[in-house]
């Protein structure tokens, strides 16, 4: 299956990962400062927390002019980059920040802050296409907001 993200009904979701959902929303608000207290308030262990906390983000039908934070580590070859953002360009999507590190054994890694606009194709099949590309081995949301 060549599918990585997925749009499911809350009814088909483990309750443990609507629980992570529910923590990162009592850590976001500050109603709670630890993870631990997120965690205890809904009744999982933090290793649970830990495990999926980068896997599942509630979804928005209002998601245009929402900002996607993802870290990709990709070859430090000519072009991957200027690849990287045609894919982004191609998707309508608005670079807001860019920060590539230094090569460390011929790997770079790139921290992209991405606006959804209006005007956005479908930013889950942009994600998947990045990830996909050439010389990309790693990414990885990081935040939605």
């Amino acid at each position: 299956m060549s599918d990585k993200y997925f749009v499911v009904k809350q009814k088909a979701v483990p309750e443990v990962l609507l629980k992570v959902v529910e923590a990162k929303r009592l850590l976001e608000s500050e109603k709670v400062m630890t993870v631990q207290e997120a965690t205890e308030a809904v009744d999982i262990s933090r290793s649970s927390f830990y495990k999926y906390k980068d896997d599942i983000f509630p979804f928005h039908d209002n998601a245009r002019g929402k900002t996607i934070t993802f870290v990709l580590q990709m070859e430090d070859e000519p072009g991957i980059l200027s690849t990287v953002l045609s894919t982004i360009a191609e998707y309508h999507a608005n670079i807001l920040t860019i920060h590539q590190t230094i090569p460390i054994n011929g790997i770079a890694s790139l921290t992209l802050s991405i606006e959804i606009l209006t005007s956005t194709k479908d930013s889950s099949e942009m994600i998947e296409k990045i990830e996909g590309l050439q010389g990309i081995h790693y990414l990885k949301i990081l935040s939605r907001e």
